[in-house]
Protein backbone atom coordinates (compact mmCIF):
# COMPACT_ATOMS: atom_id res chain seq x y z
CA UNK A 1 0.00 0.00 0.00
CA UNK A 2 2.83 2.41 0.84
CA UNK A 3 5.31 1.16 -1.75
CA UNK A 4 4.06 3.55 -4.43
CA UNK A 5 4.51 6.49 -2.06
CA UNK A 6 8.00 5.27 -1.12
CA UNK A 7 9.04 4.92 -4.76
CA UNK A 8 7.80 8.38 -5.60
CA UNK A 9 8.73 10.40 -2.51
CA UNK A 10 11.86 8.68 -1.16
CA UNK A 11 13.45 6.53 -3.90
CA UNK A 12 16.99 7.06 -2.57
CA UNK A 13 15.96 5.28 0.63
CA UNK A 14 14.81 2.18 -1.24
CA UNK A 15 17.97 2.08 -3.32
CA UNK A 16 20.22 2.53 -0.28
CA UNK A 17 18.44 -0.24 1.63
CA UNK A 18 18.69 -2.67 -1.28
CA UNK A 19 22.38 -1.88 -1.75
CA UNK A 20 23.16 -2.38 1.95
CA UNK A 21 21.35 -5.71 1.93
CA UNK A 22 23.22 -6.92 -1.16
CA UNK A 23 26.48 -5.87 0.53
CA UNK A 24 25.62 -8.03 3.54
CA UNK A 25 25.34 -5.07 5.90
CA UNK A 26 21.71 -5.48 6.92
CA UNK A 27 19.67 -8.64 7.46
CA UNK A 28 16.67 -10.00 5.64
CA UNK A 29 13.37 -9.76 7.53
CA UNK A 30 14.03 -6.21 8.67
CA UNK A 31 12.15 -2.98 9.07
CA UNK A 32 14.61 -0.40 7.80
CA UNK A 33 14.48 3.24 8.92
CA UNK A 34 15.72 6.34 7.08
CA UNK A 35 16.92 8.22 10.16
CA UNK A 36 17.60 11.50 8.32
CA UNK A 37 13.98 11.58 7.19
CA UNK A 38 12.69 10.57 10.63
CA UNK A 39 14.55 13.55 12.10
CA UNK A 40 13.06 15.83 9.44
CA UNK A 41 9.54 14.51 10.05
CA UNK A 42 9.93 14.93 13.82
CA UNK A 43 10.94 18.55 13.28
CA UNK A 44 7.86 19.18 11.11
CA UNK A 45 5.59 17.73 13.80
CA UNK A 46 7.42 19.40 16.70
CA UNK A 47 7.24 22.83 15.06
CA UNK A 48 3.53 22.55 14.31
CA UNK A 49 2.80 21.23 17.81
CA UNK A 50 4.74 24.13 19.33
CA UNK A 51 2.85 26.63 17.15
CA UNK A 52 -0.43 25.27 18.47
CA UNK A 53 0.72 24.89 22.09
CA UNK A 54 0.50 21.08 22.04
CA UNK A 55 2.79 18.77 23.96
CA UNK A 56 4.13 16.07 21.60
CA UNK A 57 5.00 12.55 22.79
CA UNK A 58 6.55 10.12 20.29
CA UNK A 59 5.04 6.68 19.77
CA UNK A 60 7.76 4.15 18.92
CA UNK A 61 6.09 0.72 18.90
CA UNK A 62 5.48 0.66 15.14
CA UNK A 63 9.24 0.65 14.55
CA UNK A 64 10.14 -1.70 17.38
CA UNK A 65 11.20 1.02 19.85
CA UNK A 66 14.43 1.45 17.87
CA UNK A 67 17.10 3.34 19.81
CA UNK A 68 18.43 5.10 16.70
CA UNK A 69 14.85 6.09 15.84
CA UNK A 70 14.47 7.58 19.33
CA UNK A 71 17.71 9.53 18.88
CA UNK A 72 16.55 10.88 15.50
CA UNK A 73 13.19 11.93 16.95
CA UNK A 74 14.97 13.72 19.79
CA UNK A 75 17.25 15.55 17.35
CA UNK A 76 14.10 16.61 15.52
CA UNK A 77 12.74 18.32 18.63
CA UNK A 78 10.54 15.72 20.35
CA UNK A 79 12.24 14.69 23.58
CA UNK A 80 9.41 12.69 25.18
CA UNK A 81 7.81 9.35 24.40
CA UNK A 82 4.47 7.72 25.04
CA UNK A 83 4.80 4.12 26.17
CA UNK A 84 2.08 1.83 24.88
CA UNK A 85 3.31 -0.76 27.39
CA UNK A 86 6.14 -1.30 29.83
CA UNK A 87 8.39 -2.66 27.07
CA UNK A 88 8.08 0.71 25.33
CA UNK A 89 8.85 2.50 28.59
CA UNK A 90 12.03 0.49 29.16
CA UNK A 91 13.29 0.93 25.60
CA UNK A 92 12.58 4.64 25.18
CA UNK A 93 13.95 5.46 28.63
CA UNK A 94 17.14 3.54 27.82
CA UNK A 95 17.40 5.42 24.51
CA UNK A 96 17.34 8.77 26.29
CA UNK A 97 13.79 9.97 25.77
CA UNK A 98 11.90 11.31 28.76
CA UNK A 99 8.75 9.32 29.47
CA UNK A 100 5.91 11.72 28.81
CA UNK A 101 3.02 9.27 29.11
CA UNK A 102 2.67 5.80 30.63
CA UNK A 103 -0.33 3.48 30.98
CA UNK A 104 -2.10 4.01 27.67
CA UNK A 105 -2.98 1.81 25.86
CA UNK A 106 -1.85 -0.95 28.25
CA UNK A 107 -2.25 -0.40 31.96
CA UNK A 108 0.76 -1.02 34.20
CA UNK A 109 0.74 -4.37 36.01
CA UNK A 110 0.24 -4.15 39.77
CA UNK A 111 3.70 -5.27 40.83
CA UNK A 112 5.44 -3.06 38.26
CA UNK A 113 3.84 0.24 39.29
CA UNK A 114 6.26 1.16 42.08
CA UNK A 115 9.33 0.43 39.96
CA UNK A 116 7.88 2.35 37.01
CA UNK A 117 7.13 5.37 39.18
CA UNK A 118 10.67 5.40 40.55
CA UNK A 119 12.66 4.56 37.41
CA UNK A 120 10.69 6.44 34.76
CA UNK A 121 8.98 9.31 36.65
CA UNK A 122 6.48 9.80 33.82
CA UNK A 123 4.95 13.22 33.31
CA UNK A 124 1.50 11.64 32.95
CA UNK A 125 0.11 8.23 33.85
CA UNK A 126 -3.21 7.01 32.47
CA UNK A 127 -5.52 5.01 34.74
CA UNK A 128 -8.73 3.18 33.82
CA UNK A 129 -10.10 2.71 37.35
CA UNK A 130 -9.51 3.54 41.00
CA UNK A 131 -7.44 0.40 41.64
CA UNK A 132 -4.93 1.42 38.97
CA UNK A 133 -4.94 4.98 40.25
CA UNK A 134 -4.16 3.73 43.77
CA UNK A 135 -1.20 1.71 42.48
CA UNK A 136 0.26 4.59 40.48
CA UNK A 137 -0.13 7.04 43.35
CA UNK A 138 1.36 4.63 45.90
CA UNK A 139 4.36 4.05 43.64
CA UNK A 140 4.88 7.77 43.18
CA UNK A 141 4.60 8.42 46.92
CA UNK A 142 7.23 5.76 47.62
CA UNK A 143 9.48 7.49 45.09
CA UNK A 144 8.92 10.87 46.75
CA UNK A 145 6.82 12.23 43.91
CA UNK A 146 3.29 13.32 43.14
CA UNK A 147 2.10 11.68 39.94
CA UNK A 148 -0.05 13.49 37.38
CA UNK A 149 -2.87 11.09 36.49
CA UNK A 150 -4.92 11.06 33.29
CA UNK A 151 -8.36 9.48 33.56
CA UNK A 152 -9.25 7.35 30.54
CA UNK A 153 -12.93 8.12 29.90
CA UNK A 154 -15.67 6.62 27.78
CA UNK A 155 -19.25 7.47 26.84
CA UNK A 156 -22.08 5.98 24.82
CA UNK A 157 -21.22 6.27 21.13
CA UNK A 158 -17.44 6.14 21.59
CA UNK A 159 -15.55 3.61 19.51
CA UNK A 160 -12.67 1.38 20.58
CA UNK A 161 -10.68 -1.30 18.83
CA UNK A 162 -11.74 -4.70 20.16
CA UNK A 163 -9.66 -5.39 23.25
CA UNK A 164 -9.02 -1.69 23.93
CA UNK A 165 -12.20 -1.05 25.91
CA UNK A 166 -12.13 0.37 29.43
CA UNK A 167 -12.10 3.56 31.41
CA UNK A 168 -14.22 5.75 33.64
CA UNK A 169 -17.74 6.81 32.71
CA UNK A 170 -17.33 10.31 31.23
CA UNK A 171 -20.50 11.44 33.02
CA UNK A 172 -18.68 10.97 36.34
CA UNK A 173 -15.55 12.90 35.34
CA UNK A 174 -15.82 15.61 38.01
CA UNK A 175 -16.16 13.13 40.86
CA UNK A 176 -13.39 11.00 39.34
CA UNK A 177 -11.15 14.07 39.31
CA UNK A 178 -11.90 14.69 42.98
CA UNK A 179 -11.07 11.08 43.89
CA UNK A 180 -7.76 11.18 42.03
CA UNK A 181 -6.85 14.47 43.69
CA UNK A 182 -7.49 12.90 47.08
CA UNK A 183 -4.86 10.20 46.54
CA UNK A 184 -1.66 10.46 48.53
CA UNK A 185 1.00 10.59 45.83
CA UNK A 186 -1.39 11.36 42.98
CA UNK A 187 -3.21 14.28 41.44
CA UNK A 188 -5.78 14.61 38.70
CA UNK A 189 -4.07 16.03 35.59
CA UNK A 190 -6.55 15.48 32.78
CA UNK A 191 -8.39 13.07 30.49
CA UNK A 192 -7.65 10.82 27.53
CA UNK A 193 -9.18 8.42 25.00
CA UNK A 194 -8.20 6.49 21.88
CA UNK A 195 -8.80 6.95 19.01
CA UNK A 196 -9.56 10.67 18.87
CA UNK A 197 -8.98 10.77 15.11
CA UNK A 198 -9.56 7.87 12.74
CA UNK A 199 -9.14 7.22 9.03
CA UNK A 200 -12.51 6.79 7.33
CA UNK A 201 -12.21 4.40 4.38
CA UNK A 202 -15.40 5.62 2.68
CA UNK A 203 -14.52 9.32 2.98
CA UNK A 204 -10.80 8.64 2.39
CA UNK A 205 -10.12 11.22 5.08
CA UNK A 206 -9.12 11.36 8.74
CA UNK A 207 -12.14 12.40 10.77
CA UNK A 208 -12.76 13.21 14.44
CA UNK A 209 -14.36 10.35 16.35
CA UNK A 210 -17.16 10.56 18.89
CA UNK A 211 -14.42 10.01 21.47
CA UNK A 212 -12.99 13.46 20.72
CA UNK A 213 -16.38 15.01 21.35
CA UNK A 214 -16.53 13.07 24.63
CA UNK A 215 -13.21 14.62 25.65
CA UNK A 216 -14.43 18.12 24.78
CA UNK A 217 -17.65 17.72 26.75
CA UNK A 218 -15.81 16.28 29.74
CA UNK A 219 -13.35 19.18 29.64
CA UNK A 220 -16.27 21.61 29.67
CA UNK A 221 -17.76 19.88 32.73
CA UNK A 222 -14.41 20.02 34.52
CA UNK A 223 -14.02 23.72 33.70
CA UNK A 224 -17.51 24.47 34.99
CA UNK A 225 -16.59 22.74 38.24
CA UNK A 226 -13.76 25.25 38.64
CA UNK A 227 -10.83 23.25 37.35
CA UNK A 228 -8.14 24.89 35.26
CA UNK A 229 -5.12 23.63 33.34
CA UNK A 230 -6.82 20.39 32.31
CA UNK A 231 -4.66 18.20 30.08
CA UNK A 232 -6.50 16.65 27.14
CA UNK A 233 -4.59 13.79 25.57
CA UNK A 234 -5.96 12.98 22.09
CA UNK A 235 -3.97 10.36 20.14
CA UNK A 236 -4.85 8.73 16.83
CA UNK A 237 -3.70 9.05 13.17
CA UNK A 238 -1.44 12.00 13.90
CA UNK A 239 0.08 13.98 11.04
CA UNK A 240 1.10 17.62 11.21
CA UNK A 241 -1.94 18.52 9.08
CA UNK A 242 -4.28 17.09 11.74
CA UNK A 243 -2.87 18.95 14.74
CA UNK A 244 -4.99 22.05 14.12
CA UNK A 245 -8.14 19.92 14.42
CA UNK A 246 -6.92 18.55 17.74
CA UNK A 247 -6.08 22.02 19.04
CA UNK A 248 -9.48 23.33 17.91
CA UNK A 249 -11.13 20.54 19.91
CA UNK A 250 -9.22 21.63 23.02
CA UNK A 251 -6.47 18.98 23.00
CA UNK A 252 -3.25 19.84 24.80
CA UNK A 253 -1.29 16.67 23.93
CA UNK A 254 -0.66 14.72 20.71
CA UNK A 255 1.18 11.46 20.16
CA UNK A 256 2.60 11.04 16.65
CA UNK A 257 3.62 7.51 15.76
CA UNK A 258 3.15 6.53 12.12
CA UNK A 259 3.38 10.23 11.27
CA UNK A 260 7.03 10.19 12.33
CA UNK A 261 7.80 7.78 9.51
CA UNK A 262 5.17 8.99 7.07
CA UNK A 263 2.84 5.99 7.19
CA UNK A 264 -0.52 7.10 8.54
CA UNK A 265 -3.42 5.96 6.38
CA UNK A 266 -3.80 9.51 5.09
CA UNK A 267 -0.26 9.41 3.70
CA UNK A 268 -1.50 6.94 1.08
CA UNK A 269 -4.22 9.35 -0.04
CA UNK A 270 -2.37 12.67 0.04
CA UNK A 271 1.18 14.01 -0.07
CA UNK A 272 1.53 15.23 3.51
CA UNK A 273 4.45 17.16 5.04
CA UNK A 274 6.03 13.98 6.42
CA UNK A 275 8.00 11.79 4.01
CA UNK A 276 8.01 7.97 4.11
CA UNK A 277 10.90 6.75 6.25
CA UNK A 278 10.32 3.03 6.84
CA UNK A 279 10.26 -0.04 4.60
CA UNK A 280 10.25 -3.79 5.08
CA UNK A 281 13.10 -5.68 3.44
CA UNK A 282 13.70 -9.37 3.00
CA UNK A 283 15.20 -11.74 0.43
CA UNK A 284 14.28 -14.58 -1.87
CA UNK A 285 15.09 -18.00 -0.42
CA UNK A 286 13.97 -20.52 -3.04
CA UNK A 287 11.69 -21.17 -6.00
CA UNK A 288 8.79 -23.60 -6.16
CA UNK A 289 5.72 -23.92 -8.38
CA UNK A 290 6.10 -20.59 -10.15
CA UNK A 291 6.64 -18.73 -6.89
CA UNK A 292 9.72 -17.15 -5.34
CA UNK A 293 9.57 -17.75 -1.61
CA UNK A 294 10.94 -14.84 0.43
CA UNK A 295 11.88 -15.04 4.10
CA UNK A 296 9.18 -13.85 6.49
CA UNK A 297 8.80 -13.01 10.14
CA UNK A 298 7.90 -9.36 9.80
CA UNK A 299 4.85 -9.30 7.59
CA UNK A 300 2.07 -7.11 8.96
CA UNK A 301 -0.82 -6.07 6.72
CA UNK A 302 -2.75 -3.37 8.57
CA UNK A 303 -6.42 -4.40 8.87
CA UNK A 304 -7.60 -0.79 8.48
CA UNK A 305 -7.24 -1.27 4.71
CA UNK A 306 -9.40 -3.54 2.54
CA UNK A 307 -7.64 -6.40 0.79
CA UNK A 308 -5.29 -5.22 -1.95
CA UNK A 309 -2.67 -6.60 -4.34
CA UNK A 310 0.49 -6.61 -2.22
CA UNK A 311 3.56 -5.87 -4.32
CA UNK A 312 7.30 -5.87 -3.75
CA UNK A 313 10.29 -4.47 -5.57
CA UNK A 314 12.47 -7.50 -6.29
CA UNK A 315 15.98 -7.60 -7.68
CA UNK A 316 19.70 -8.10 -7.18
CA UNK A 317 20.46 -4.42 -7.86
CA UNK A 318 19.02 -1.26 -6.28
CA UNK A 319 15.92 -0.22 -8.22
CA UNK A 320 12.60 1.59 -7.98
CA UNK A 321 11.56 0.71 -11.54
CA UNK A 322 8.00 -0.41 -12.17
CA UNK A 323 9.40 -3.39 -14.08
CA UNK A 324 10.79 -4.73 -10.77
CA UNK A 325 7.36 -4.80 -9.10
CA UNK A 326 5.85 -8.22 -8.48
CA UNK A 327 2.67 -9.40 -6.80
CA UNK A 328 3.06 -11.21 -3.50
CA UNK A 329 0.87 -13.63 -1.57
CA UNK A 330 1.31 -13.02 2.14
CA UNK A 331 0.11 -15.71 4.58
CA UNK A 332 -3.00 -14.75 6.56
CA UNK A 333 -2.60 -13.59 10.17
CA UNK A 334 -3.79 -17.04 11.33
CA UNK A 335 -0.65 -18.61 9.83
CA UNK A 336 3.01 -18.25 10.81
CA UNK A 337 4.70 -16.15 8.15
CA UNK A 338 7.80 -18.20 7.55
CA UNK A 339 7.62 -17.14 3.91
CA UNK A 340 5.63 -15.00 1.51
CA UNK A 341 5.24 -16.07 -2.12
CA UNK A 342 6.35 -13.72 -4.92
CA UNK A 343 5.08 -14.22 -8.46
CA UNK A 344 8.03 -15.71 -10.37
CA UNK A 345 6.48 -16.03 -13.83
CA UNK A 346 7.55 -14.12 -16.91
CA UNK A 347 10.87 -12.49 -17.78
CA UNK A 348 13.53 -11.55 -15.21
CA UNK A 349 12.15 -14.03 -12.67
CA UNK A 350 13.40 -13.57 -9.10
CA UNK A 351 16.36 -15.68 -7.98
CA UNK A 352 17.57 -16.83 -4.56
CA UNK A 353 19.39 -13.99 -2.84
CA UNK A 354 17.41 -11.22 -4.55
CA UNK A 355 16.28 -8.38 -2.31
CA UNK A 356 12.53 -7.80 -1.83
CA UNK A 357 11.25 -4.44 -0.56
CA UNK A 358 7.72 -3.84 0.72
CA UNK A 359 5.90 -0.75 1.91
CA UNK A 360 3.82 -1.44 5.04
CA UNK A 361 2.11 0.54 7.74
CA UNK A 362 3.89 -1.78 10.09
CA UNK A 363 3.75 -2.81 13.71
CA UNK A 364 7.27 -4.12 14.14
CA UNK A 365 6.83 -4.76 17.87
CA UNK A 366 4.42 -7.66 17.24
CA UNK A 367 6.66 -9.34 14.64
CA UNK A 368 9.88 -11.37 14.60
CA UNK A 369 11.62 -8.80 12.41
CA UNK A 370 14.89 -6.97 12.91
CA UNK A 371 14.77 -3.17 13.05
CA UNK A 372 17.60 -1.38 11.28
CA UNK A 373 18.40 2.33 11.54
CA UNK A 374 20.31 3.87 8.63
CA UNK A 375 21.74 7.40 8.65
CA UNK A 376 23.32 9.48 5.90
CA UNK A 377 20.93 8.61 3.07
CA UNK A 378 20.14 12.29 2.45
CA UNK A 379 23.87 12.89 1.90
CA UNK A 380 24.41 9.84 -0.29
CA UNK A 381 26.46 8.19 2.45
CA UNK A 382 24.23 5.51 4.00
CA UNK A 383 25.53 4.02 7.24
CA UNK A 384 23.94 1.33 9.40
CA UNK A 385 23.58 2.74 12.91
CA UNK A 386 21.68 -0.03 14.72
CA UNK A 387 20.41 -3.56 14.17
CA UNK A 388 17.95 -4.36 16.96
CA UNK A 389 15.05 -6.57 17.92
CA UNK A 390 11.52 -5.34 18.62
CA UNK A 391 12.48 -4.32 22.16
CA UNK A 392 15.14 -1.79 21.16
CA UNK A 393 17.94 -4.20 22.08
CA UNK A 394 21.00 -4.95 19.95
CA UNK A 395 20.22 -8.04 17.93
CA UNK A 396 22.43 -11.09 17.63
CA UNK A 397 23.11 -10.89 13.89
CA UNK A 398 24.35 -12.62 11.85
CA UNK A 399 24.52 -15.13 14.71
Amino acid sequence: MFLDVLRRRNPAFIEAAMALHQQGKIPANAYVLDLDTVERNARVLADEAARLGLKAFAMTKQVGRSSSFCHAVKRGGIDRAVAVDMACARATHKAGLKLGHLGHLQQVARHEAAAAAKAFAPDYWTVFNDSKADEAAAGAKAAGRTQGLLARIRAEGDIFYRGHEGGYDAADVTTVADRLDALDGGRFAGITTFPALLFDQAARKVLPTHNLSTLSKAAEALAKSGRKGIEINAPGTTSAVMLQALADAGATQCEPGNGLHGTTALHVMEDLPELPAVLYLTEVSHLAGGKAYCLGGGFYIDPIFPDYDVKALVGAEPTVAATALRSVEVPPPSAIDYYAMIDATGPSAPKPGDTAVFGFRGQAFVTRAFVVGVSGISKGQPKVETIENGFGETAAWPV
